[in-house]
């Protein structure tokens, strides 16, 4: 089965219930898997109230535990300096992770959407 590499708030939307069509159809042919920096973002993300979720609910930690969860590596962290756009460093890792993987990215983060090294899942922007 192929593999998609998912951004912080596709994890978000798909542990909540709120993909879109288009993210739910990719998500169901695929298997899923995250940068480490997600699992960190996840969990700040929860400790500073901007998202509700219970890090220790089963539900959550048994969707979370069939995640593949990539590395943060030495390839990973160099390509991450040599990406065609600027952004907070973990989505810069995460789209590296991509890119040294060769697995494409989902997201709705424009900046992201905007490269042409990040092999991408095509989901569409944020309106």
């Amino acid at each position: 089965m192929p593999v998609l590499n998912l951004d912080t708030h596709i994890l978000v939307f798909a542990l909540g219930g709120e993909l879109r069509p288009d993210e739910r159809a990719l998500l169901a042919r695929n298997r899923w898997s995250v940068s480490g920096i997600v699992l960190w973002e996840l969990a700040k993300l929860v400790e500073l109230g901007r998202i509700a979720m219970d890090l220790d609910d089963r539900d959550v930690v048994r969707a979370l535990s069939r995640l593949h969860v990539w590395p943060i590596d030495l390839a990973v962290a160099r390509a991450s300096t040599r990406l065609d756009f600027d952004s907070d460093p973990a989505d810069e890792l995460i789209a590296a992770t991509s890119v040294v993987h060769g697995i494409p990215l989902l997201t709705r983060d424009r900046t992201l959407l905007g490269s042409k090294i990040v092999p991408l899942a095509g989901a569409a922007p944020i309106p």
